[in-house]
């Protein structure tokens, strides 16, 4: 059995979804579409850069969608698959792919997204950090002793379990970075500050999952084709209303990655397919379960191979 997997932030680079359009008419159509929601030229954006621009949340985020619906669109009938999951914002693609939401419905709330955490990095400044060669258990136990609860300022969670021994911790941009020592004198091979502008996943997203709400039970969603295996739960949902409560809960939740591969491998998953710019979920994927098919589409040459 297949699972398409969709990366989230950070797998962007410019010059993505160029060969797409070009090669296919369908991937031309929906990025016109997509510049037309976004009421500005995300596709100019992707092709030409700047890097710095397209880094940005609130186009990395659209830019991601669009590039992974793409891909969805045109393997659709290539490529049969039995469940899905994406990681962060890869989680509306896994959304888009197993007919929850149609493009235009995934994208708005996508955008929506992008600029609401956008604008909640700007009013509370936060951080992440990836933390690498600590137990999962380890790292969450570190971030609750610096933390005070409902103190924002001291806020340090366990936002990303990635792979095992690979967890992003998240929260306020100068208390992070102060801490940031303290788990590597607890063991840990490597702490580094990711190029993000917030406290993703993370309490300090509260003022964004508020407004965020609203939309998502505002959005016209269908019961899934497939099991989509929820960010927040790493278990697999198919009612809609299900999939809302996730989704609300998602941005200040942590992101079960590695949990969600280890039951999608006990469901009987064998095969694992990334779709989207890079090839980061292989990797996490690779080091989470064995014994599996491991594979990734992100160009036009991989899709004509298909």
């Amino acid at each position: 059995m297949n699972a398409l997997v969709f990366s989230g932030q950070g797998s962007q680079y410019v010059g993505m979804m160029r060969d797409l359009a070009d090669s296919f008419p369908e991937a031309a159509q929906m990025l016109k579409e997509a510049d037309g929601i976004m009421g500005a030229s995300l596709s100019s954006i992707c092709f030409d850069g700047p890097a710095d621009t397209l880094k940005e949340t609130r186009y990395t985020q659209p830019a991601l969608f669009v590039h992974e619906a793409i891909l969805a669109t045109l393997l659709h009938d290539k490529l049969p698959f039995h469940a899905a999951a994406g990681h962060s914002l890869g989680e509306y693609s896994a959304l888009f792919a197993a007919g929850v939401v149609d493009f235009a419905t995934g994208l708005g709330l996508v955008k929506l997204r992008g600029e609401l955490m956008f604008r909640a990095g700007e009013a509370f400044p936060g951080t992440m950090a990836a933390i690498v060669g600590l137990d999962d258990d380890k790292v969450s136990e570190i971030c609750a002793s610096l933390t005070e609860t409902g103190n924002m300022e001291k806020t340090v969670v366990a936002a990303n379990f990635n792979s095992p021994g690979q967890v992003v911790i998240s929260g306020s941009a100068e208390y992070l970075r102060a801490k940031m020592p303290d788990f590597k004198a607890a063991g840990a091979k490597m702490v580094k500050e990711l190029p993000v502008s917030g406290a993703f996943h993370s309490p300090l997203l509260q003022s964004a999952q508020n407004e965020l709400e609203k939309a998502i039970y505002a959005a016209t969603m269908q019961d899934a084709s497939v099991d989509v295996y929820s960010n927040a739960l790493a278990k697999p949902l198919r009612k809609a209303d299900d999939i809302r409560a996730a989704l609300v809960q998602q941005l200040t939740a942590p992101v079960l990655w590695t949990q969600s591969v280890v039951a999608m491998k006990a469901a009987g998953i064998s095969a694992f397919y990334e779709l989207g710019p890079g090839n980061v979920l292989q990797g996490l994927v690779k080091r989470t379960v064995s014994d599996v098919t491991i594979g990734g589409f992100d160009t036009a040459e991989q899709v004509k191979a298909a």
